[in-house]
């Protein structure tokens, strides 16, 4: 995941497809990659982003905590946390983009 927003940031991070947009990451959160690079791609995408929702499946499910190191590297830099887990939570989340 921090290697794609890095792509992603490295291209596009000075026009409007980043810039001030509302950017949504539908992911488990369980990275296989470095999280020290996550997290700091996560920085650097909330200070371009005008906000970014993170959709997390497994936050559907009780009991759940965002304990995998991805997850909780990216945390801190995420303005809203939601589950993403069938077609209601997707729903939801679309009114919440909205009163973004």
């Amino acid at each position: 995941i921090g290697e794609s927003l890095r792509t992603l940031i490295d291209d596009h991070g000075r026009g409007p497809v980043v810039r001030g947009s509302v950017c949504v990451i539908l992911s488990d959160g369980l990275d296989v990659g470095d999280p020290e690079l996550l997290g700091a791609q996560m920085e650097r995408l909330s200070r371009l982003a005008h906000r970014v929702v993170w959709l997390n499946p497994l936050k559907g499910a009780a009991g759940y905590e965002p304990l995998a190191r991805g997850m909780a590297a990216a945390l801190p830099h995420v303005d809203v946390f939601r589950p993403g887990h069938d077609l209601q939570s997707l729903e939801e989340m679309a009114d919440v983009v909205a009163r973004l």
